[in-house]
C-alpha cells in the first residue's frame, strides 16, 4: 500500500479548464464499503478501471491501494455498490512542479469544483494558482465518499 498526502481547496473561480488542462478524465465512481476504517471504490475513468481500498484519514495523509481491473467487471461491480455514484470530469492542469487535478462534479453535486494537489511530505511547499479558494483538505464533507449520499446540491 502507498501514503498519499493531498491537500483539497475549493476552486473560486470559473476558467476555461479544457485549454488550461494537459489531460481530461469523465469519472464515474461508487462505493462497495464506506466503514471508518477504510473505503473500498470502483471507478470508470474514460476507459480504463480501477479498484481502489483506502485506509482511514489521519489529518491530510491516508494509505490507498490501487489495482486497475478490466472496464468490464468494474461494470459488473457497480450492480454490488451503495445505490449512489459520484460523477465529475477531471482537469489535470500544472503549476509549477506539481500537477493539480480538478474536480467539476455533475448530477446531484453540480456546482461543485474542488482542486487536489499531491504531495511528498505534509511539509511540502507548492504553488497555489489565483484560483485556489478557502482549504477543504480535513473537512470530511468533500470527500468523494461522503458526497456519494450527501450531495452538495442538498447542503
Amino acid at each position: 500500500m502507498g501514503l498519499e498526502i493531498e491537500r483539497k481547496f475549493l476552486v473560486i473561480e470559473n476558467l476555461n479548464w479544457e485549454e488550461l488542462s494537459f489531460q481530461q478524465s469523465s469519472i464515474r465512481q461508487a462505493y462497495l464499503n464506506k466503514d471508518a476504517e477504510r473505503i473500498v471504490r470502483v471507478r470508470i475513468s474514460n476507459e480504463k478501471a480501477f479498484l481502489t481500498i483506502k485506509g482511514k484519514k489521519i489529518g491530510i495523509r491516508n494509505f490507498e491501494w490501487e489495482k486497475q481491473i478490466p472496464k468490464e467487471e468494474a461494470e459488473q461491480l457497480f450492480g454490488f455498490c451503495e445505490p449512489y455514484e459520484v460523477e465529475k470530469v477531471r482537469y489535470a492542469i500544472r503549476s509549477g512542479s506539481h500537477i493539480i487535478e480538478l474536480d467539476v462534479f455533475k448530477g446531484e453535486n453540480n456546482g461543485l469544483v474542488l482542486a487536489e494537489v499531491e504531495l511528498n511530505s505534509e511539509e511540502e511547499e507548492f504553488l497555489k494558482p489565483s484560483w485556489f479558494g478557502e482549504e477543504v483538505s480535513e473537512d470530511h464533507r468533500y470527500a468523494n465518499a461522503y458526497l456519494s449520499t450527501h450531495p452538495f446540491q442538498k447542503w
